[in-house]
Order: C-alpha cells, then sequence, then structure tokens
C-alpha cells in the first residue's frame, strides 16, 4: 500500500516549491497570470536526453510557456566527462557547474530539471560500451523513478534508439533506457522498493524528437519525407514577456557557458518535429490528444476548474490580490482530492499563487557567509504583505532543529515586519554536492537514499518554513537561508550560505613527481572557526618516508590560513600512490579539501572532497626547456608541466610578438585555443616564423568548427571527428625509431597503461607528406586511427600537433603521459 502521508510529504520536497536561496523571486502581474494558466493545465512532458546541452530548449519553453504542461528534463549525466570554456574545472567540478546551468535554464524557460546517478566518462561511440560502464539496471531505475515521481502523459526522446553507432553511444543508450522505463515504471514488479514512496505510473506516448543533425544538413532534412512526422509550431510570440519562444529558449541556452553554447535568439515561424515511437498514436500535433488536461481529469475537480477557470478570465493585472478569495476558495478544494500527485503537484503551485497575488515578499538572510555544525547563527526575516488581504503570520519553523514559534503576527499592508531568530545548526550537515558525498566509480555515483535520487541538488538544510494564515486558510512557504550583503558595485547580493568543516586542509600539488631526490610537499590547513587547533599529518604508505611526522599547528581566527612543510622521501622503485592531508582536533578527524566554485552566472557553490593527491615516483628525464603556454578553453596542462620541473610562463596572445617569443624554447597551445582565442589567428604566422627558427611548437586538440586560422599548421592538416574512447586501446608504434618514442625516455606500450577516459580525439584524418605520424590505435571494431601525433620539421624547428588527451592524463597523474610529453618538448632541432 501506498503510503500517503510520507508520499505527500516527499511530492512537497522533490517539486521546485522552496525559494532559492540566492536573491528572493518577486514576480509580476505577467508572470503570476502565466503560473495560473499552468495552474488549470493538468498534463506533464519529460523530455529525455544524456548530457547537460542536449536538451531541445525551444520544446521545453513551449510546452512550459504555451501549452502551459509541466515541463522537465530528465539529463542522465551531469556533463562531468567534457570540457570547460569558463576555467579550469574538469570532472566532478565541472559537473557542478553544469548541474547549475541546467538550474539556472530551467529558470529561464520554466523547466523542471532532474538527473539520474550516471556519470559522464567521457565519449564512448556505441551504446553497449555506455552500459557496459554505466550500471544499465541502476540507471534504468533512476529513470523509472523520476517516471514515477513526475507522472508524465509524454515522453520525448532527443535521440533515437534505433541508430546505435550514429552519435554518442551515451545519446543513443539515453533513448534505449527512456523506452524501456516506459513499460517498467508502469510495472509493479520492476524496482518495488520504490513502490514504498511512490504509485506505478504509465505514460501515453513517447516521441523522437527529429532534427537536421540527424540528417547531416538542414538542407538533407528540408528534403526527407516528414509526412510521417507532427509538426510543433514552436514560433510563439509571448505579448506579456515581450519575446518569442525562440529567444527565451536561446536566453536558456545561453546558461551552457562552460560549454560555450551562447545563442541567438530568433523570431517568426518556426516548427519543431516529432516521430511517434510508442503508446497510443496521435491523429493531430497535440500530444496530449485523448489525454484530460483540464481539472475533470481528477475526481473532485470540476468544481476547482470552475473556479480557476474563472480566477483566469477575471484575473486583474494592476490589482493580482482581487484573486485571492476565489484562490483560497479552490485550495481548500484541492486539499480534498483523492489524486494524492495532483493534489500535491497543484498544492505546491496554487500557495505559491496565492503568495505571489499577495505581493508577499519574504527574506531570511544571515550577514555571516558560512558556519560549522553545532554553532547558532542570527537570522533576520523581513516579511512585507503589499496588498490590503489581511494575513496572519501564524508561526515559523527553523531547521534543521525543528524549532516552531508561534507568532499570529498581523502584516498590514505594505507595512514591513523585521524578526530576528537564532537558529541552532545542531548535527547539520555540510553543504556540498549530495552526490559527491560518497566514492564514485568510473560510471556510476552512489547516492543511497532513495528519496535524493533525481535531484540536481539537495535541498538545505538551514531553513525557515513559515505558516500564514489568509482568511482562515493556512499556507505554508518553506525558504532557505541566504547570506547578504551589499556590494559597492553591483549592489544588494544573496548567496547561498554553508556550513563549512571546523577545518580544512589540501595538498598544493594535486600531481607531485618524484624522481630520485626527496621534495617539500605544501599543505595548507584553513580554520572554519576561531581557535582551531590540532596535529597536521602528511599519510603516506611506510616506504614513503614523511619528516616530520606530525606539525601541531593554531589558527586564532575563523578564515586564516596557514602553509605547512613536509619533506617526503620516496622509494627507489616506481610506484604510484595516494598522500592524504589529515588533521586531528578536538577529538575528531579533518580530512575534507574545500573549493569554491564562483561564476556569475550560477549560484555559488561550496564543493568538499577528500584532501588528497597522486605522488609519482617516476624515471622520467626532462631537459630545461623554457616554455610559453597558450591558454585555451581552460586545462592545467601548464600546471603539470610546471610540477615536471619545467620553466613556463603564460603567454597572452595579444602580446605575443617576436621578440617577446625568442626568450622561450617551446610554445605550447592549450586545448582548443583555435576554436576560442580569436587573436591567435592573428599571431599565426609569427607563431610558425618562430617554428621557422629553431624552435618548436606543440598544438594540443581543437574541434572541427570556428577555426580562428586557416594555417592551422606550416603544412596542409585536416582535423575530424576520429577519436580513440578506449583508454585501454592498443598503441602501434608508426615511426619506433623517432625521438618522440626514445629521447630522453624510452616509450614502451606500458606507458600506455592506465590511462583515464579516453587516449585522444578530434585526430587529424588527412596531413601533408612532410608530416611524420608517430602511433596508431583504435576503437574496437574500427580502422586504425594513425593522427594521434603528427611531427613535421618545418625549417630549422619542429612543429607537433597532438590530439592524445593530455589536458586529461597529466592532471590525472598518468605516469606514460608525462613521458610523452617530456620527449614532444625534448625533441631535436
Amino acid at each position: 500500500m501506498l503510503k500517503t502521508s510520507f508520499f505527500l510529504l516527499y511530492c512537497f520536497i522533490l517539486l521546485p516549491q522552496i525559494s532559492n536561496s540566492q536573491t528572493p523571486i518577486k514576480k509580476d502581474a505577467a508572470a503570476i497570470y502565466s503560473d495560473i494558466q499552468k495552474l488549470n493545465f493538468l498534463g506533464s512532458v519529460l523530455y529525455l536526453a544524456a548530457h547537460p546541452d542536449d536538451e531541445n530548449t525551444r520544446l521545453i519553453s513551449y510546452y512550459s510557456n504555451s501549452v502551459h504542461a509541466r515541463t522537465a528534463y530528465l539529463s542522465l549525466t551531469r556533463g562531468d566527462g567534457g570540457q570547460n570554456l569558463i576555467g579550469t574545472e574538469l570532472r566532478e567540478q565541472l559537473g557542478v557547474i553544469r548541474t547549475q546551468e541546467l538550474i539556472e535554464a530551467r529558470k529561464i524557460d520554466g523547466g523542471i530539471q532532474y538527473f539520474s546517478r550516471a556519470n559522464d566518462f567521457g565519449y564512448s561511440k556505441l551504446p553497449d560500451e555506455t552500459l557496459k560502464i554505466w550500471d544499465k539496471d541502476q540507471v534504468l531505475s533512476d529513470i523509472v523513478w523520476v517516471v514515477r515521481n513526475f507522472q508524465p502523459d509524454v515522453i520525448i526522446n532527443r535521440f533515437d534508439a534505433r541508430t546505435p553507432g550514429t552519435t554518442h553511444g551515451h545519446h543513443t543508450a539515453s533513448a534505449m533506457l527512456s523506452l524501456e522505463s516506459f513499460d517498467f515504471a508502469g510495472d509493479p514488479s520492476k524496482f518495488p522498493s520504490q513502490l514504498s514512496y511512490v504509485n506505478t505510473w504509465k505514460p501515453t506516448r513517447a516521441f523522437f524528437n527529429v532534427s537536421y543533425f540527424f540528417y547531416g544538413s538542414q538542407e538533407a532534412f528540408d528534403k526527407a519525407d516528414k509526412s510521417n512526422f507532427t509538426s510543433i509550431p514552436t514560433g510563439v510570440y509571448y505579448n506579456s514577456r515581450g519575446k518569442s519562444n525562440q529567444e527565451i529558449a536561446a536566453l536558456s541556452r545561453s546558461r551552457h557557458q562552460s560549454q560555450g553554447f551562447g545563442s541567438t535568439g530568433s523570431r517568426g515561424n518556426d516548427t519543431e518535429y516529432l516521430e511517434f515511437i510508442k503508446g497510443k498514436k496521435i491523429s493531430t500535433s497535440d500530444i496530449f490528444e485523448g489525454i484530460d488536461t483540464s481539472w475533470n481529469r481528477v475526481q473532485g475537480g470540476q468544481e476547482i476548474g470552475k473556479i480557476l477557470e474563472d480566477v483566469q478570465t477575471k484575473f486583474d493585472f494592476n490589482n493580482p490580490s482581487a484573486s485571492v478569495g476565489e484562490l483560497l476558495k479552490a485550495y481548500k478544494l484541492i486539499q480534498n482530492l483523492t489524486n494524492i500527485h495532483w493534489k500535491s503537484v497543484k498544492t505546491n503551485e496554487i500557495s505559491e499563487i496565492i503568495l505571489a497575488c499577495l505581493g508577499l515578499y519574504t527574506e531570511a538572510v544571515t550577514h555571516q557567509p558560512d558556519a560549522t555544525p553545532n554553532d547558532a547563527i542570527q537570522v533576520a526575516m523581513e516579511f512585507t504583505n503589499r496588498s490590503s488581504v489581511p494575513v496572519i503570520l501564524a508561526s515559523i519553523t527553523a531547521f534543521p532543529t525543528n524549532e516552531k514559534k508561534i507568532l499570529n503576527k498581523n502584516l498590514s499592508n505594505n507595512k514591513s515586519e523585521k524578526i530576528t531568530t537564532s537558529i541552532r545548526l545542531d548535527n547539520a550537515p555540510y553543504s556540498s554536492p549530495y552526490y559527491l558525498n560518497d566514492q564514485a566509480t568510473e560510471g556510476m555515483y552512489y547516492v543511497a537514499d532513495q528519496k535524493d535520487r533525481g535531484k540536481p541538488q539537495a535541498e538545505r538544510s538551514v531553513r525557515l518554513k513559515y505558516n500564514f494564515l489568509i482568511d482562515g486558510v493556512e499556507i505554508a512557504k518553506t525558504q532557505e537561508v541566504a547570506y547578504k550583503y551589499n556590494d559597492p558595485v553591483t549592489g544588494e547580493i544573496f548567496e547561498n550560505f554553508d556550513l563549512i568543516p571546523a577545518v580544512t586542509t589540501s595538498i598544493t600539488e594535486k600531481v607531485q613527481i618524484f624522481t630520485k631526490k626527496k621534495q617539500d610537499v605544501i599543505v595548507k590547513v584553513k580554520a572554519g572557526k576561531d581557535s582551531a587547533n590540532g596535529i597536521l599529518r602528511l599519510q603516506l604508505p611506510q616506504n614513503w618516508e614523511v619528516s616530520p611526522s606530525e606539525i601541531p599547528f593554531s589558527l586564532s581566527l575563523k578564515g586564516s590560513e596557514e602553509t605547512f612543510i613536509f619533506t617526503v622521501n620516496p622509494p627507489k622503485d616506481q610506484e604510484e600512490v595516494t598522500a592524504h592531508a589529515v588533521v586531528l582536533m578536538d577529538g575528531k578527524t579533518y580530512d575534507m579539501e574545500q573549493t569554491y566554485i564562483r561564476y556569475p552566472h550560477i549560484a555559488k557553490q561550496q564543493v568538499l572532497q577528500k584532501a588528497h593527491a597522486k605522488f609519482i615516483k617516476l624515471d622520467i628525464k626532462t631537459g630545461k626547456q623554457k616554455i610559453g603556454y597558450i591558454m585555451g578553453a581552460g586545462d592545467e596542462v601548464a600546471t603539470s608541466l610546471s610540477q615536471m620541473g619545467y620553466d613556463v610562463q603564460i603567454l597572452n596572445p595579444s602580446e605575443i610578438s617576436k621578440e617577446s617569443l625568442y626568450k622561450f624554447d617551446v610554445v605550447i597551445t592549450g586545448i582548443r585555443a583555435y576554436n576560442t582565442i580569436t587573436e591567435l589567428g592573428l599571431k599565426q604566422d609569427l607563431l610558425l616564423d618562430f617554428v621557422h627558427s629553431g624552435k618548436t611548437m606543440i598544438v594540443q586538440y581543437n574541434t572541427l568548427g570556428n577555426l580562428v586560422s586557416d594555417k592551422l599548421a606550416p603544412f596542409p592538416l585536416t582535423i575530424s571527428k576520429d577519436r580513440v574512447t578506449d583508454e585501454n586501446a592498443k598503441v602501434t608504434f608508426l615511426a619506433p625509431q623517432h625521438s618522440i618514442l626514445n629521447f630522453p625516455n624510452k616509450i614502451t606500450s606500458k606507458d600506455f597503461e592506465g590511462w583515464t577516459q579516453e587516449q585522444g580525439l578530434y585526430y587529424p584524418n588527412k596531413w601533408d607528406k612532410a608530416f611524420t605520424p608517430i602511433i596508431s590505435a583504435h576503437d574496437y571494431g574500427e580502422d586504425p586511427k594513425d593522427g594521434a601525433i603528427l611531427v613535421a620539421k618545418y625549417g630549422k624547428g619542429q612543429y607537433i600537433y597532438t590530439g592524445i588527451s593530455f589536458f586529461r592524463e597529466l592532471p590525472a597523474g598518468v605516469s606514460g603521459a608525462f613521458k610523452l610529453m617530456a620527449n614532444m618538448i625534448s625533441i631535436p632541432y
């Protein structure tokens, strides 16, 4: 049997009802009216794909804002395996950024965001490969969980389950799993443990969102037979917003800044196409055909529908509060519904509408950015009822302690009531992405609590629940406590309030290379509270000698930081180990590193991960070359080069001149530099002259589109989409006597073991005979890919183009990648 009371509570948690802990939302009359239209529509559509950026924001915006359906996007991954165009964060931290970008995108297009536990491990070519790394049953259970919670009438897949091998393996796998979930969600024998919290649910139909890129070009798609497709007129203009559907979709799409997907809005007619895949067919362009999306859909809904239709018809844009009386009548009737799902959804929606109609402003802020668990903080609340409707603030409940205060305070028209309270943070958990709390596998994140699965982010523990009485009807609102301050330039700022550890540590070099000599290791300790006194240890296996064994520290002020030095003597033999920076303080062990992710387009995020680093005892020889590094889309290769002992200087492309270049022996361009740095195209002749004069240039991978120079290399070279996604693919040496494989380090097949995520990407597939290909590899069932490293003598110097994923391998501490890079840098002229 369904546990009704818990289910109702859980629905409220899963739905996006909690105010964001940044700037409080203040809706205008047009936004309220749009919410009322959505209140009168009882239908849901779920868009499903593999990654952040896979979603079609035009369709999401259309169904949310024009059809007024509940519209959600389920991204199976958080985009952890991609690249970052705005910073150096990769893997988990990049996933945090992309999660927040999707949350911001949904605020714009009106959708709801979900995720599965699937880990974006990088590119795969076939769904079979994907599902070997993902745990298929776990990902499928997550999709079923979202379907049973969200209860979509219609599922729209971004990708086609019938064409494996034509696109990213994650893409095809997402569609395949979606179609399986279509049947599984309604079957009580599938994932039965979920039924303690949710009911089974059977969607009505599923579609594939066909598009021109499945045909190779817009021209080919324009010529294609579309008689079996349903056309959706998405070129809607919203008078109340002054924007077209495409403009809203472009604004949403442009939240994907870490992927460089800024989009320009368009206007006029526009059409999207859907191909029927499963369920009940339709004979019109209405994907809800045959589904009652009015209030008549639920028993007892007819009277509610009449009231709310009248509210919509008579809505006064100059006085939204005039609708409150009828909305309260509808609210009370909604509480009598026996359909638990729609009761939960519509209670949430109508509660927000009632408070918005009142112009009821609420704020809960603290003037400190963070605190440690078991502290107490002062929280300042403001309540302003900007309407003539009488409102009583009946009570406030503070979390995490669940302390309730009865107030029964009248909120008079346009009079601000300010209340200050102390909130105890007893046993409050740290603020960090919930899915990073436990160790992940290559293919899956671990989330123990079923109720957390699917959420984009966890509800913050420090929050307040307000109970308002409006004409005798109790309306609740939950608000997370925010950190508020005034910036002298931008003004009022709201940020997330964080729960932080009493002390955090970090090893400054995440990968440290040891040759024969002992080295100093720098560890930082940061206080999360006043009077942080303890002992710092650097934990390593016994055959790694650490001196001193421990270091006492005393940090008097919260936020203060001190640097300590350990001397580490490596073992004789080559070895890779993990070092841990651990603090013993007040009888507790602290071993977390604190990172803040701050970008203006997303909410500030604290990320807590184990404070560790990879130490590598490596028999490697390097030269004394001075390297100029030109950053591209963001990577940490330059840091890795410094770790190897090279003198590295970051070059600003705008400052490149003949004179500035000649102090370097080698110039290296970062990943996608020729896609992202416009000025680099203007300096290309200078760079090639640098090579011609007797120096070395190493160009890391670029993609095909938007190259800033048509002369990427001194000789013709064509970039392709060729890649070797299997990091364990066998490598063949095409030029075994070449110096890159022999000097100053002998490269063997063992040096290609232990690589991460992929060997390389966007290899050239055509090149001038002046180039010498060095290695070859290929994924299963494919032809050899020979373009991983291409070397050409140009004048007196050497030009090297490589698609090898050094930007992943070096920060991951792959010893063979270090040796290969050292040989490329040391190539004789």
